[in-house]
């Protein structure tokens, strides 16, 4: 499975919470499985941190780099083209990370990690 992670899967995973769905914490683990950290995510991850809305066992320049290592969480970058296809996405969500998850999603056939229903109304896999 190649598997996008929604931010709050992501740092539901790196607190080690009972908020992740024990399904996607496996999926998580699977070494069989491609698992993605939008960097949409990761801007998300820094913004709320930066204004107190989140807090962290230590800055998320250094705790993301560590989480993502043990169980193989790849990076994924933003493209021009998953902007113009987050734009061109019927506006069900205005959640702006959350648009650019599904863009990223659809264009690449991934499975998102998302407790959010939000993204339901949209053509991609949610897990949870």
């Amino acid at each position: 499975m190649k598997l996008l992670l929604d931010t709050s899967a992501f740092l539901w995973f790196q607190a080690d919470s009972p908020h992740l769905s024990p399904v996607v914490r496996a999926q998580i683990l699977d070494p069989a499985n491609e698992v993605y950290l939008s960097s949409m995510s990761v801007w998300e991850i820094a913004r709320k941190y930066g204004q107190g809305g989140i807090a962290l066992p230590s800055h998320p320049s250094a705790r993301i780099p560590v989480v993502r290592e043990e169980p193989s969480i790849a990076s994924l970058s933003l493209a021009q083209t998953d902007a113009l296809t987050a734009e061109k996405l019927q506006l069900l969500h205005k959640g702006p990370f959350d648009r650019m998850l599904i863009a990223q999603a659809l264009l690449r056939g991934l499975v998102i990690a998302a407790c959010d229903r939000a993204f339901e109304p949209y053509p991609v896999q949610v897990l949870w």
